[in-house]
């Protein structure tokens, strides 16, 4: 039988990145989508426009829903015909509603588990997780360690937390293996992201600060910044799906080596044509700052975003290095491709100028305000 494989989480950038690197790595596989209602038709339409659209399927359903919104024929099928299962859906932003936060990542996650035990062709299933789920915790961070007695910075790291202590306690009955990235930016060619958030405060400040102004750093900046690309965790998630050694196993997805925030910090200031930084701000007026409704609209979660820029956290990466080495999927540092993570959030910006002007232009003056 040929591959099965279903994707949770369109319209996220990575479930779109997982299906195509399924896709052209596998020519006989197969790739299910799973949608929910609102996102039915811009899956549909990204389906008919990719070229393996005949090898694409759309499935209607919601992953925090009971048997992921399916009819019980409709689950049954699937139960029946999918060898692996690329669990990306999920909630990582702050500012998301709690309840529909706790009802995706851990009732979400139960109802996959749910598919995959009931599952008799499945060899994998691959759950995104997040090294976040180490929380407060500082030093070094283990792939096989999970629960230490940490505490949480937000109540999205608890759920995330909760929702991979799910997944690992179905070890002996599933086959899983379970990726923790470090703060996922763009792609590493293109610099493309679906939504700016976390790392793309510290982009956003130093393109839209006045060029002839040194920005202090929010926080000191010596705590290292476990930034990855996307395209990198797409190719891992792929990459481990028919690989022996990752079952059972939590994989890091992390730069083995990180830069510290300051210096990614003077790194994004130099593209950008900005003076270096000069000192950095104190952490209470960092979070006052953070609080300013500028911020807070073009970013998803500013706050929780500084709180981890101060935790000084390492994680070893060693077993996940191992898994991929052969397959040549390394983490590239952050200094080999952040010139095109700057540029493709200038050019957004740009666009969203544009865009404003041009409403601008074509309003009517009230001639008698």
């Amino acid at each position: 039988m040929s591959d099965h494989v279903l994707v949770t989480g369109f319209p996220r950038m990575i479930a779109r990145r997982v299906a195509l690197e399924v896709l052209e790595r596998k020519p006989e596989a197969r790739v299910s989508l799973l949608a929910r209602t609102k996102f039915l038709e811009e899956a549909r339409t990204y389906v008919d426009r990719s070229p393996h659209s005949r090898r694409m399927a759309v499935i209607e359903g919601d992953c925090s829903a009971i048997d992921l919104g399916l009819s019980g024929l409709e689950w049954k099928a699937l139960a029946g015909e999918i060898t692996h299962i690329q669990h990306h859906a999920h909630v990582s932003y702050e500012g998301a509603d709690l309840a529909e936060a706790r009802a995706l990542n851990i009732g979400g996650t139960r109802e996959v588990l749910e598919l995959a035990r009931h599952a008799p062709a499945l060899r994998r299933l691959v759950f995104e997780s997040t090294a976040a789920v180490s929380g407060d915790r500082t030093g070094t961070v283990f792939e096989d360690e999970l629960d230490r007695g940490q505490t949480f910075r937000t109540e999205i790291e608890r759920t995330r937390f909760v929702a991979e202590r799910l997944v690992q306690r179905a070890f002996d009955e599933v086959p899983i293996t379970v990726l923790r990235p470090g703060l996922v930016v763009g792609d590493s060619r293109t610099g493309e992201i679906d939504r700016f958030d976390g790392p793309y405060l510290l982009v956003l400040l130093v393109l839209t600060a006045p060029a002839d102004l040194s920005l202090p750093l929010p926080a000191r900046g010596n705590a290292p910044l476990n930034l990855v690309p996307i395209d990198y965790v797409a190719r891992a998630s792929v990459a481990v799906m028919d690989e022996p050694g990752a079952a059972s196993r939590a994989l890091h997805l992390v730069d083995p080596a990180p830069l510290h925030a300051k210096r990614v910090f003077e790194l994004l200031s130099s593209i950008a044509g900005r003076k270096m930084p000069r000192g950095f701000i104190p952490a209470n007026v960092t979070r006052a700052v953070l609080r300013a409704p500028v911020l807070e609209r073009l970013l998803r979660s500013p706050r929780a975003f500084f709180e981890q820029l101060a935790t000084d956290v390492m994680y070893d990466s060693r077993t996940a290095r191992d898994i991929l080495e052969p397959y040549n999927i390394h983490c590239p540092s952050f200094d080999s491709y952040a010139d095109a993570i700057v540029q493709y959030v200038r050019d957004r910006l740009a666009e969203k100028r544009s865009r404003d002007e041009a409403r601008e232009s074509t309003m009517v003056e009230d001639p008698l305000a």
